[in-house]
């Protein structure tokens, strides 16, 4: 069935595309799936690749960062054993869902009969002997189900390909299938198994809407555009910009929007909301219309609802009518590209466009924050370095011990930075937790599209290293950086292995400040002490986990070579240039593992 799923749309050429739906299938197989499910991919396989995962939320992970950068034209199904395995891959489910990134589940469940109970690896629930642990799937999933019988494969595999297609409602879809019914037969009907086409159509804009949404915009002094996701989801890349060129409008970048345009085109403002910068952020509490494209307005982008004016008017427009209805905004419940070229060629046909003003005002903007930028590309820390008074007793300590400790002074955003200028045009970035994704969507620049892959929906830790191998299977001709502190790459970077394995190269940027840095920020910057937070070693005697003793020194370069990568430690900034480029040359997966400051965010 997975073998014969495919899927067509039109793409941001507006060229029809076709091509099979399922790229493969990550495995580990276990008790619950090795002499089942396994044994039918043994027989069945015929296009798809198979790739061996090493932990199940990694494998997953890898999955959700394929299907992104994908921009949900293609995914990975991912199988598991029936217990831990299982559970495993929830983190996982719940970032894809969280992001409304596509991925099939497929995990070994108990058995249907419940004649051998308790199974091995099984949960036991007294007051409902139905339940397993699969059942908590149900809460991070778009669609889950159990196949208690052969033939509810039909039905509930159906439904999941209908779910992993659907521009509006997509994520994690979770089919739990019991041990003992992935050995049964059933006379499936041959037509089940006939090549399937899902249309991912672009929905109209209603007349409705389009008259409402111009009669909002044509009124706008100061409008503001929000490049959304789903501009990248929708490949509405070239009609974004045209819209935005064509009137006058600036715009802002959310996490999942970012690199929808490249960074230097004179409207784009950069990064929106709380971890965006000046430019984006003045214009938008000006602003008083706001045109938001397949934005989900969370937190991070509105700054909990506090950036815009109390009186803004907002546009949404997203193919997810609970999206679209959010800031009590004027729904657009459609497709991108078709949105905006039909408000577009309404609103040409009145002249509209912002005046000189509103040109100035947004020239002076980006001015002022890419010099900003290029400020923060060169940070230097010397001991005469001052703080900014926000920094208090606790972080000159930490960093002052930091320096004692290591000898390293590298401060963050001057690493990023150079990062930034010395890699490809068209290399791929993937981030996801801690304050990397603050820095970089403020501060990266990037230069070609779809070039920006951060995982923000859910700031999942250990995200980085498993999505960039995703990204790398996406696009194999393009280099992969995944960006990541010490704690996230702690956390998992098991899919490290799988990359050397499968021949597939990423490149592990790794910031190492010895601490959750940006935990670390929001517990000694709201008064609190610095409670297990930093990677320092615990004093003897010492169990409230406030850690006083020296840095642990973590040699992660050793790490990534034991693997098998090539691998570099860096303390200067002429290390991790000599490393950047010898990294280029190599054909292995690479690890740079880079000592900087913590503070320096």
């Amino acid at each position: 069935f997975l073998e014969n799923q495919y899927i067509s749309y039109i793409d941001m050429d507006g060229n029809e595309q076709e091509h099979k739906f399922v790229k493969g299938i990550f495995m580990l197989p276990g008790h619950g799936n090795v002499v089942g499910f396994a044994n039918g991919v043994e027989q069945e396989l015929k296009d798809m690749v198979v790739y061996q995962g090493k932990n199940e939320q990694g494998m997953a992970l890898a999955a959700v960062g394929y299907a992104k950068q994908m921009r949900r034209k293609s995914i990975f199904a991912c199988t598991s054993s029936v217990g831990p395995g299982a559970c495993n891959m929830i983190t996982a489910a719940a970032t894809a869902t969280a992001n409304n990134i596509p991925v099939l589940i497929l995990p070994g469940d108990i058995y249907a009969s419940r004649q051998p109970d308790p199974v091995l690896q099984q949960m036991e629930q007294p007051q409902n002997l139905s339940i397993s642990a699969h059942d908590a799937f149900q809460a991070v999933t778009k669609y889950w189900g159990r196949i208690n019988r052969p033939e509810q494969v039909m039905t509930d595999m159906i439904s999941a390909m209908r779910v992993l297609t659907d521009t509006a409602n997509t994520g994690a879809v979770a089919i739990s299938l019991p041990q003992d019914v992935q050995a049964e037969a059933y006379d499936y009907p041959v037509d089940f198994f006939k090549k399937r086409v899902w249309r991912v159509d672009r929905r109209p804009i209603t007349k409705y809407a389009l008259d409402k949404a111009v009669e909002v915009i044509k009124n706008a002094k100061k409008p503001l555009l929000i490049c959304g996701g789903g501009v990248r989801y929708a490949e509405a890349h070239k009609v974004f910009k045209k819209f935005a060129e064509d009137f006058g409008i600036a715009f802002g970048e959310t996490q999942a929007g970012k690199s929808a345009v490249v960074w230097d085109h004179e409207l784009n403002l950069g990064g929106l909301g709380t971890t965006g910068g000046i430019a984006a952020n003045k214009l938008a509490h000006e602003a008083d219309v706001v045109i938001g494209v397949g934005t989900r307005y969370t937190d991070f982008t509105t700054a909990s609802k506090w950036l815009y004016r109390t009186d803004a008017k907002f546009v949404n427009i997203n193919p997810s009518e609970f999206q679209a209805y959010k800031m009590d905004a004027t729904p657009v419940v459609a497709d991108a590209n078709e949105a905006l070229t039909a408000i577009g060629e309404e609103l040409a046909k009145i002249g509209y466009h912002t005046d000189k003003a509103y040109a100035e005002e947004v020239a002076a903007l980006r001015k002022e924050w890419w010099t900003e930028v290029e400020r923060l590309d060169a940070v230097e820390y010397t001991d005469k370095e001052h703080f900014t008074p926000e920094i208090n007793d606790a972080n000159r300590e930490c960093v002052e011990k930091y320096i004692k400790d290591t000898g390293c002074k590298l401060c963050q955003t001057t690493v990023l930075g150079t990062i930034n200028h010395l890699i490809d045009d068209n290399a791929i970035v993937c981030a996801a937790a801690g304050s990397l994704p603050g820095d970089m969507q403020g501060l990266w620049r990037a230069r070609k599209e779809n070039t920006y892959h951060m995982e923000y929906g859910y700031s999942c830790m250990g995200y980085e290293v498993a999505s960039a191998l995703g990204a790398k299977i996406a696009c194999p001709d393009q280099e992969v950086y995944a960006m990541c502190g010490d704690g996230s790459f702690d956390m998992l970077h098991s899919e490290l292995i799988t990359s050397v394995q499968t021949g597939h190269k990423i490149n592990v940027m790794l910031f190492d400040n010895a601490s959750f840095g940006c935990i670390n920020n929001l517990e000694v910057g709201q008064g609190n002490a610095s409670i297990c937070t930093e990677k320092n070693m615990l004093e003897p005697g010492v169990t409230n986990g406030i850690h006083k003793g020296k840095v642990i020194q973590v040699d992660y370069a050793a790490i990534g070579a034991a693997y098998g990568c090539k691998t570099y430690t860096v303390k200067t900034l002429d290390e991790l240039k000599a490393a950047i480029e010898d990294a280029k040359k190599q054909t292995v997966s690479t690890l740079i593992d880079m000592k900087v400051l913590p503070k320096t965010m």
